[in-house]
């Protein structure tokens, strides 16, 4: 007996929360597809967060719309993509593409997330801009389907926690087959 997933699935949340790690590990352990929203970014974002600018709407609706429409490509019916998703609005867009998504929103202290970002090497958004990803997180709300989930553990503890989580909100079923 294995789990299924039914949906796609956005794993969000700030950066260096681990929405790369846990989303392909979610991906692998439910037989889905992964997608990285980072690899989504247009050349000129990518410039701008390395340079340690925040990027704002007007720089993330048209990566959103990439993100929108490759939920709506996508062969498989349910796919998971690690996607920061900050704002209630950004994850409306998403869910106008998709009503059946559900998000798993990685929580971490905002300690445990800077000292994940100093260690981590080869990214484009720098340490220096977690405060303004702090600033701009809206937390899950009463009315979306999703859960909050502690990245305080191991990557294989935070990615049980979050089959778990969507095995609670009917997104994952477990499968005879």
């Amino acid at each position: 007996m294995s789990d299924v997933l039914r949906s796609p699935v956005v794993v969000m949340g700030v950066s260096g929360a681990g929405k790369t790690t846990v989303g392909i590990a979610l991906a692998a352990a439910l037989g889905a597809p992964f997608v990285d929203a980072d690899d989504l970014h247009s050349d000129e974002a990518r410039e701008k967060m390395a340079r340690g600018e925040p990027l704002t709407d007007d720089d993330r609706w048209p990566w959103l719309a990439r993100v929108a429409a490759r939920l709506a490509d996508v062969d498989q019916e349910a796919t998971v993509i690690a996607c920061s998703a900050l704002k209630r609005a950004y994850r409306d867009a998403l869910r106008a593409e998709r009503p059946d998504i559900a998000f798993i929103h990685l929580t971490g202290t905002r300690g445990r997330v800077a000292e994940r970002l100093r260690h981590r090497a080869g990214h484009f958004m720098p340490p220096a801009l977690l405060e303004s990803q702090l600033q701009t997180l809206e937390p899950l709300q009463a009315d979306e389907l999703g859960a909050a989930v502690s990245v305080e553990g191991d990557p294989e503890h935070v990615t049980r926690d979050a089959i778990d989580a969507l095995r609670r909100l009917s997104v994952v079923e477990a499968s005879t087959s």
